[in-house]
């Protein structure tokens, strides 16, 4: 439908009959050309009211695009006239900056102390083909918040004039370059299928690479996991040290703690006791708190403890709003690693032993039947320093999570059980990563690295065949997984830890996101049988697409230095551990005799985190999640705008129904159809909320792709009112599906028409709705009454 245009420019402006009014409506008339739906009228007519006395062109289109922006949820065509509005700001913004194509901008930027020596020279030396590559036409792919999250926070700038060097084309292309491999005769092909790849938003490196590629401050890693501190002041002082470098310079962070002794435990050389782990915990949150990534991103980090530690209860209380603010971290995140016995005697509401560290230093490095059998052994022995009934424990456990969304569920068996570089004594997986998708060995002289980048599975939707280009799909893999592995030899490192096993075991972290979209664009619920097998396949074409890959680039190269050390080498992929059947045997068959000749470049390949600010650029839902509302805030330096889904807002314009009434109910919803009478029962199904579809569905769909994920993924939950009883069946029942991580419990309350793009935020549940524990045993002994997984 077109909407009604408010006053025309000539009654708003009469002066400006042959001025910028003027100049301004033909732009914006030949701008909305082919969207029908967007009024340049309106959009000119707010502009010029907004003005000041002097207003420039500049100003003119600046305030065009608040106005089109503003608009965007009465019709996503706003969003692309506001796009095109920007595009062309930030093209003249270049322009002043003596940037009209790529290979000046990267003299510029190299000039000005941005671009790296090596990117440059690159360049300089294949600059007539690199600027033919760009796409001219490419950036009408973005929507106005994905291009505007990119001028605000990627594209690099003039360091005095503070004017962006680069357009967001001469961006992805600088990404490309600055990821080619020394100068042979493939690498401006190679450079150019990246380029092509991103430029059509089919595929984006995480933002750490999106920094920082081609620059002189190389750090593309998104992720860095540290085993705990050994129980020695030295080490966990060491550990600060570790944690303030990373933090300066990286990605989040996944940090253990489950060596450090107890509160209470005798300190034999002092005669003394320890105040436990809770004062090392407040140093390290204002650490976190003191060292951000370069101005750009607040440092974050994820703290990882067992629950056999003594210390568990005062871990559980590191968010809390009340009580003594010593004992309190306001910025550090909180995770579970959760050994099968633990989830057992929850079950079987069986008693659980807590012990200090001190008293069993061996349980951090044993999973599985030896942990079993060790922590039985402690228990027998009387090392116990206590007993709690185990469901006890459980219920504080998800009280936390109701309350504050921390305290992630991770299972430390799974983790292990499956990971391919646990194939030998010693090599254990002790936590996981700040967004809890990483899954990597650690010890005291190795800091796990991962390096990410996520497909855009919207991208390969073939409407017409009603499934996926799988071809195409293959093809962006492969180019993905060839770039995720130059990163590690590419990238700067920023302790040696980290460098070393890196170099290493060469893990990276190929990833997904638009899941959803696809669901839409095949019109599938999300919780629905079809887009669980869809689900599945997708994960199963990625994987095999990406161990081909490995396979191809260690016969080029060789394969990773730790390969003796890998499952994989003993004849084991991941989903040999699993009773799964598989679309594709004959090239299952095919990859296997191929690894057995030739090996893999990298130990891991695999991981879905969660994607929040590339998806937005790429304009398309989060990583493997459903939709939070089908109408959300989106915040930007000007203020905050809401926006409405696209697919949505198409079915209903075709209905006929997409009017003021049906957008004025879905503001007083809070992005909700479900009560919308007037709308049919299949587009109602087809467009429910993560807050409307039942948990069970999501946990499933994530088991099921679990077996073509060597690492994990970033799993968030979602329920508006939670309760001991809900969460207690769900997260067991997360753990009985084999899941091996879990990421944030998100409650209505915080996140009501809201999907910023950090969303980090604490979900505050009146307590009376999380405190009884009769609740516990009613939901694990009877889970099919859990309404959260109905």
């Amino acid at each position: 439908m077109t909407i009604a245009p408010a006053d025309p420019v000539s009654a708003a402006t009469p002066r400006d009959h042959d001025g910028p009014g003027t100049a301004l409506l033909r732009t914006l008339t030949e701008l909305t050309a082919d969207l029908p739906d967007a009024d340049a009228g309106r959009v000119a007519a707010a502009a010029l009211r907004g003005r000041s006395a002097h207003a420039d062109d500049t100003e003119l289109r600046e305030l065009a695009t608040e106005a089109a922006a503003g608009l965007i949820s009465e019709d996503p065509a706003y969003s692309k006239l506001a796009a095109r509005l920007l595009a062309i700001g930030i093209a003249a913004e270049a322009a002043s900056q003596g940037v009209t194509s790529f290979s000046e901008s990267v003299a510029v930027g190299h000039r000005e102390g941005l671009i790296a020596d090596r990117t440059a020279a690159f360049v300089r030396v294949h600059a007539a083909g690199l600027d033919a590559l760009i796409d001219t036409g490419a950036d009408d792919r973005f929507g106005y918040f994905g291009l505007r999250t990119l001028h605000s926070r990627y594209l690099l700038r003039h360091p005095i004039t503070r004017k962006v060097v680069e357009t967001p084309q001469y961006f992805m292309l600088r990404v490309a370059a600055g990821l080619a491999e020394d100068d042979t005769p493939r690498s401006v092909d190679e450079v150019a299928a990246l380029y092509g790849l991103m430029s059509r938003l089919d595929y984006l490196p995480s933002s750490p690479t999106l920094f920082n590629s081609g620059t002189r401050h190389p750090q593309m890693s998104s992720c860095y996991l540290l085993d705990s501190p050994k129980d020695e002041l030295d080490s966990v002082y060491d550990r600060y040290h570790q944690v303030a470098r990373l933090s300066k310079h990286a990605g989040g962070i996944g940090i253990a703690y489950s060596r450090i002794r107890s509160r209470g435990s005798l300190i034999r050389g002092t005669n003394g006791h320890s105040n436990g782990i809770v004062p090392f915990l407040k140093t390290l949150d204002a650490s976190v708190a003191a060292v951000n990534q370069g101005g750009r991103r607040k440092g974050a980090a994820a703290v990882y403890l067992e629950t056999w530690h003594a210390d568990i209860e005062e871990f559980l209380e590191l968010r809390d709003n009340t009580g003594e603010d010593a004992r309190r971290t306001h910025n550090l995140n909180l995770a579970h690693w959760i050994p099968d016995e633990f989830m057992r005697r929850v079950d079987e509401d069986g008693v659980w032993s807590l012990f200090s560290p001190a008293d069993v230093p061996e349980l951090v490095d044993l999973w599985g039947e030896e942990f079993d059998a060790a922590y039985r052994r402690a228990e027998a022995a009387g090392l116990a320093t206590r007993t709690i009934p185990a469901r006890d424990l459980y219920g504080r456990m998800m009280r936390t999570l109701a309350q504050t969304g921390n305290g992630w569920m991770t299972f430390k068996d799974a983790a292990n059980r499956t990971a391919n570089q646990t194939a030998e004594p010693g090599q254990v997986v002790h936590s996981s990563n700040l967004c809890t998708e990483i899954l990597e060995v650690t010890d005291d002289g190795e800091t796990a690295v991962c390096n990410l980048g996520s497909v855009n599975l919207g991208a390969f939707v073939d409407r017409t065949a009603r499934g996926i280009d799988w071809e195409r799909l293959d093809a962006t893999v492969r180019t993905a997984v060839t770039f995720l592995d130059r990163v590690v030899d590419i990238n700067f490192y920023p302790t040696e830890q980290a460098a070393r096993s890196n170099a290493g075991w060469r893990p990276v972290g190929l990833g997904a996101m638009g899941l959803q979209d696809v669901f839409f664009k095949l019109r599938l619920p999300f919780d629905s049988p079809e887009a669980k097998a869809l689900s599945t396949r997708i994960a199963e074409r990625i994987m095999l697409a990406a161990y081909e890959t490995s396979a191809d680039l260690a016969e080029r190269h060789g394969p990773l230095p730790a390969w003796e050390k890998t499952r994989t080498a003993r004849g084991v992929l991941h989903p040999d551990h699993y009773d799964v059947q598989r679309t594709w045997p004959e090239r299952w068959s095919a990859l296997r005799e191929r690894i057995a000749a030739t090996g893999l470049r990298n130990s891991l390949l695999l991981a879905i985190a969660p994607t929040a600010t590339i998806a937005s650029i790429a304009g398309v839902y989060e990583c493997i999640e459903p939709q939070v509302s089908n109408l959300f805030k989106r915040e930007t330096l000007s203020g905050e705008f809401l926006q409405v889904n696209s697919y949505l807002v198409n079915d209903l314009k075709e209905l006929g129904v997409w009017d003021d009434r049906t957008r004025e109910a879905l503001r007083e919803s809070g992005g909700s159809v479900q009560d919308f009478g007037w709308i049919p029962d299949d587009v109602r199904a087809l467009y429910r909320t993560a807050w409307e579809i039942p948990q069970r569905g999501l946990i499933d769909m994530a088991a099921a792709r679990t077996p073509f994920l060597d690492q994990s993924q970033s799993l968030n939950l979602f329920m508006e009112t939670p309760t001991i009883g809900k969460l207690s069946s769900m997260y067991a029942y997360a753990w009985k599906s084999g899941l091996k991580t879990t990421y944030y419990l998100r409650s209505r309350p915080a996140t009501r028409i809201a999907r910023a793009a950090q969303a980090q935020t604490r979900a505050t549940v009146p307590a009376q709705q999380v405190t009884s524990e009769e609740a516990i045993a009613c939901s694990l002994e009877n889970p099919e009454s859990c309404e959260a997984c109905q």
